[in-house]
C-alpha cells in the first residue's frame, strides 16, 4: 500500500474540512483520515474572523429565510453551539449578544409583527421590541442626533432576543475541531499545510491519486474538496460540474472608532437582492466596536488578500451564452442594478464612506462619515454559483455528487452555521460508500437538541 494512502482525504482546512474531519475521526470507524491544507494554517480564507460577520446564523432575525428553511438552519447552527458547550469553549470563542431584526417604515414594522407571530413557536425566546423599549436596548437605532434628543420620524419595531448565543470565531472553531479529532486514538489522521492540490484522478481500482504543487502525491478510498470557490475548479478539472460556473462576490466591511451598538441589528431583507442586507455586528476581534457591512463586489478571483486566482477564477466561471444571460436576468431589474452599482462605489476612495453611511443610517440616524473607517483587511469572498442548465444564480450550499467516491462542496454563508450539519450529510455518504460503522446515537446526543 502506498505510505500516503488513507481511507479519506479531504481537501481544504475550513471550517467545512475540519467538520467533516471531526465528525468522521468520533463517530465513524474510519481507519485513516487526512487533511490537505493550502495554506501554511487552518481557516486563513473565508473562515478567518475576519473574513466574515461572525454570526451563528439560526433563522431567527434572518428575514429572507422561509419558516422551512429556519427549521433546518436552526437544527444545523444548534449543533454549532452544542460543539463548543461540549469543550467548555462559551465566552472563549462563542459569546452571546444581543440580536434583533430591525423595521423601519410602515409596511416593514407590519413585516415584522407578522413574522414575529410565525415564528414565535420556533422560536420561543423572541421578543417585540417597540420604540419605547428600543429606547432602552439599542438607543442609536432610535434617536436621530448622538445627543439623543430628537426622534426619527418613521415607525420602527424590532424582533430580537438577548439570551442566546450569537457570534463565533468559526477560526477558531475550526481548530478546535481538529484538535479533538486528533486525540480520537482509534483513527490515525494526518493533516498536511502549505499543500495545494492541482489535480485529482480516479484509478481503475476506484481509488483516486491526488497530486499536489510541491510534486507530493496522496491516494484516497474517497475524497472530499472542501475548498471553497475552488471546490469547483478541482471538479471541473475533473470534468464534474461543468453546469455550473461561479461568481465570485467579495463582502466589505466599515469599522466603528470605538464600542457603538450594543449588539447584532439586522434589517429586513430585500427578497429579489441575492445577498444579505447591510447589518451591524460587534467585533470579537476588535474589542466589540461594531463592523457594518456587508457590501457585495464581484471581484474577478477566487481568493481574496492572496496573490493570484485570477485565471481560476476565468476557467471557474465557464463563460458561455447561459452566463450571459444569467447576467441579463439579474441586471435587467432595476433593485438588482442600482444594488450592484451602488456597491462598486462603496469601493471607490473618496465617496465611498459618504455613500455608505446613508445606507447605514437607516440602522443608526446619527451615523456621520467621522464614525467609521473602512476596515482594511476585512471580508472576504463566497463562491456564488451559478446554474447553467437553469440559467439561475443558486442560492445556499451546492454539492457535486457523482455517486464514484468523490465530493465537492461550494459552501456560501451560511456554509460555516452549517458545517457540521453538512458535514453530517457526507458523513453518512462516505459511510454508506465504504460500508463504515457509524455511531448516530452518540452523534445525536452530542451534537443535537
Amino acid at each position: 500500500m502506498h505510505k500516503n494512502h488513507y481511507e479519506v482525504l479531504i481537501i481544504g482546512g475550513g471550517i467545512s474540512g475540519s467538520a467533516l474531519f471531526y465528525e468522521l475521526a468520533k463517530y465513524t470507524s474510519v481507519n485513516s483520515l487526512c487533511l490537505l491544507e493550502k495554506y501554511e494554517a487552518l481557516s486563513t480564507l473565508n473562515s478567518k474572523a475576519s473574513s466574515n460577520s461572525q454570526t451563528i446564523h439560526i433563522g431567527d432575525i434572518e428575514t429572507n429565510y422561509t419558516l422551512e428553511k429556519a427549521k433546518i438552519t436552526k437544527r444545523t447552527a444548534k449543533m454549532v453551539e452544542k460543539f463548543c458547550l461540549q469543550y467548555d469553549l462559551q465566552n472563549k470563542i462563542m459569546f452571546k449578544h444581543q440580536k434583533m431584526a430591525l423595521g423601519v417604515g410602515e409596511k416593514e414594522v407590519h413585516f415584522i409583527e407578522n413574522r414575529y407571530h410565525e415564528f414565535k413557536e420556533l422560536f420561543p425566546y423572541l421578543e417585540l421590541w417597540d420604540m419605547e423599549k428600543l429606547k432602552e436596548r439599542e438607543p442609536k437605532v432610535v434617536y436621530l442626533d448622538k445627543a439623543q434628543t430628537k426622534v426619527r420620524p418613521e415607525p420602527i419595531i424590532a424582533m430580537g432576543t438577548d439570551t442566546q448565543f450569537t457570534t463565533i470565531d468559526y477560526g477558531a472553531m475550526s481548530k478546535a475541531l481538529v484538535a479533538q479529532a486528533n486525540k480520537v486514538s482509534s483513527t490515525s489522521t494526518n493533516i498536511f499545510y502549505n499543500t495545494q492540490v492541482t489535480d485529482i484522478y480516479q484509478k481503475e481500482d476506484k481509488s483516486f491519486e491526488v497530486h499536489c504543487q510541491d510534486d507530493s502525491m496522496f491516494t484516497a478510498d474517497f475524497v472530499v474538496v472542501n475548498a471553497g470557490a475552488h471546490s469547483l475548479f478541482l471538479a471541473h478539472r475533473m470534468g464534474y460540474g461543468k453546469h455550473m460556473g461561479c461568481l465570485p462576490m467579495a463582502g466589505s466591511f466599515y469599522m466603528t472608532q470605538s464600542h457603538f451598538l450594543n449588539g447584532k441589528v439586522y434589517m429586513v431583507q430585500n427578497n429579489k437582492l441575492p445577498f444579505a442586507a447591510l447589518h451591524g455586528d460587534p467585533d470579537i476581534l476588535a474589542d466589540e466596536k461594531t463592523r457594518f457591512g456587508p457590501t457585495a463586489l464581484m471581484l474577478p478571483k477566487l481568493e481574496r488578500y492572496k496573490k493570484g486566482t485570477y485565471l481560476d477564477f476565468f476557467k471557474t466561471l465557464n463563460f458561455d451564452f447561459h452566463i450571459v444571460k444569467i447576467f441579463w436576468n439579474l441586471l435587467k431589474d432595476s433593485d438588482i442594478r442600482n444594488y450592484v452599482f451602488k456597491n462598486f462605489l462603496f469601493e471607490v476612495p473618496l465617496i465611498n464612506k459618504g455613500l455608505f453611511v446613508q445606507d447605514a443610517k437607516k440602522i443608526v440616524p446619527s451615523l456621520s462619515v467621522e464614525d467609521i473607517s473602512y476596515a482594511h483587511g476585512f471580508g472576504g469572498i463566497r463562491p456564488q454559483v451559478l446554474d447553467k442548465n437553469k440559467e439561475e444564480l443558486l442560492l445556499g450550499e451546492a454539492s457535486i455528487n457523482p455517486g464514484c467516491g468523490i465530493l465537492f462542496n461550494m459552501t456560501p454563508s451560511p456554509g460555516a452555521t452549517s458545517c457540521l450539519g453538512n458535514a453530517e450529510r457526507d458523513m453518512k455518504v462516505i459511510v454508506d460508500y465504504l460500508e463504515l460503522d457509524y455511531d448516530e446515537e452518540r452523534f445525536l446526543a452530542d451534537l443535537t437538541e
